[in-house]
């Protein structure tokens, strides 16, 4: 087990690992494209370094996460341009796809379903409507489709039995549709102290609009044990996930301290304390 990975030996180190042998991580990726792994892409600040991980677990998916090489801008879902290019430091090398879909919950909503995807945690990706009706991919995978009317929803079996890829990204674009910040927040759980982030956490503020950030990735002071995060986010409208610089303290930059008072001041929103969230274990 490894206690620390330093930056530069990461890819070296997802490429050894047994248990992923033979594993699709990243499958929207096309076969022999060229990307670099945010833990290699994003180093640990000086004093500070990653904790101990689990091969296959999350938090090692999140880091193993492929980064566009270089400082490409953000592109939005029909191929123009962000206007505001001065809030990322680097940008996630997967799909936004073609439809004004994957935007801020969306992106976490995407994220963690790819993950428990890659796991064979078919029973486990679930999501709820803004109608709070329950969506889950294995009935999906059981050929149900959901037919909305209004806030009324209904699920008949009236689509192709599968849990292919393809599939899921279908069933996906339909849990964006009808999902959103206020949805997903009443789905996690608050964390009670921010010193307890974790990667994988979300700092969420449901409403209409509301706004979320997903934490892509943590580390640790060796002497203070002070933690540093990285945020992750997509913004309306849909557009590439990327990292979110901290134009609060550009020493540490794109890493955020847990020391941030009252209010964590994102790029292009404002957090509470209380905003920390997460999933639920099953």
């Amino acid at each position: 087990m490894l206690r620390y990975l330093k930056t530069g030996i990461f890819c070296l180190l997802l490429l050894s690992v047994p248990a992923l042998a033979g594993a699709t991580m990243f499958p929207w990726l096309e076969k022999g494209q060229k990307t670099q792994v945010l833990a290699d892409k994003i180093p640990a600040p000086q004093g500070y370094e990653r904790a101990e991980v689990q091969p296959g677990s999350f938090v090692f998916w999140l880091r193993s996460l492929p980064v566009k090489p270089g400082s490409p801008p953000v592109t939005l879902y029909n191929g123009e341009k962000k206007h505001n290019q001065n809030v990322h430091y680097a940008v996630l090398d997967i799909d936004v796809g073609t439809k004004d879909l994957q935007q801020c919950a969306d992106a976490v909503i995407r994220l963690r379903a790819e993950y428990l995807f890659f796991s064979d945690r078919y029973d486990q990706i679930h999501f709820n409507f803004t109608s709070g009706d329950r969506a889950e991919f294995t009935r999906w995978a059981n050929g149900f489709r959901p037919v909305v009317q209004g806030s009324q929803v209904t699920w008949v079996q009236q689509g192709d039995q599968s849990s292919s890829y393809s599939q899921f990204r279908s069933y996906l674009e339909t849990v964006m549709m009808y999902a959103g910040t206020a949805s997903l927040s009443r789905e996690l759980k608050p964390v009670d102290s921010v010193e307890d982030i974790r990667p994988g956490d979300v700092f969420i503020q449901g409403g209409f609009p509301g706004h979320a950030v997903l934490v892509a990735d943590t580390a640790i002071h060796t002497q203070t044990g002070q933690k540093v995060f990285l945020l992750a986010q997509s913004f309306m409208p849909a557009q590439d996930i990327h990292i979110l610089k901290n134009l609060n303290n550009s020493d540490i930059s794109p890493w955020y301290g847990t020391d941030f008072g009252d209010n964590l001041k994102t790029p292009e929103w404002v957090f509470e304390k209380r905003h920390l969230m997460r999933f639920s274990l099953e």
